[in-house]
């Protein structure tokens, strides 16, 4: 049994090793997080900020691209697509539209939405219940079209269909390897770039 001066020792002792141990614990969390730090401070190795570099060159020229619809159309991108692709086809439904752009049908329908506010496209009735859309490009919509850079479609799209075959499916293959290790919530595929 232990008498006072026993268990004070025992208590110095433990309390001594306790606070010796939060010490080495808080300078392993110190090294871990100056490791941490150091390793995001170095520069990507090559070739991976190769080709993070080249995202880059994409990426802002899309941006710029699509800056410039805005500054000359005063719409944004995906906007002046739609508009487009009406001015292709009048008479066009939504269903058809939201194909035609490869888009989810409720993205479509708020880009008619937006453009029929604008006056910039007509929307009228027609078949037996008056439940299918028809989609008709007004003077004001003809007008954005002509003040437009480029084509309708983006630089983005027209620069992909320019591929061959061959690189579109190893682009696609490696960019869907990309999107895994992003762990990226695939349903934005449905949602233009220009979308404003």
């Amino acid at each position: 049994m232990l008498n006072g001066d026993g268990a004070g020792a025992i208590g110095h002792r433990y309390h001594h090793a306790m606070s010796t141990a939060g010490k080495s614990a808080v300078k392993a969390s110190g090294a871990r997080k100056r490791a941490k730090e150091g390793s995001a401070a170095k520069p990507l190795q090559e070739p991976s900020g190769r080709v993070l570099r080249r995202f880059r060159v994409v990426f802002n020229a899309i941006k710029a691209h699509f800056r410039q619809i805005e500054k000359q159309a005063g719409v944004g991108g995906a906007q002046l697509w739609a508009l487009g692709v009406v001015m292709e086809s009048p008479g066009i439904g939504i269903t058809e539209l939201a194909r035609a752009m490869d888009v989810h049908q409720s993205t479509a329908s708020n880009l008619v939405k937006a453009l029929d506010e604008r006056e910039l496209i007509g929307a009228t009735k027609q078949g037996e219940d008056r439940r299918t859309v028809a989609l008709r490009v007004s003077p004001a919509g003809r007008k954005v079209l002509r003040s437009a850079p480029g084509h309708f479609t983006g630089i983005l799209p027209e620069a992909i269909a320019s591929l061959d075959r061959r690189t579109l499916a190893r682009l696609d293959e490696d960019l869907g390897k990309l999107i895994a290790a992003l762990d990226a919530d695939e349903r934005a595929a449905g949602i233009p770039l220009g979308q404003s």
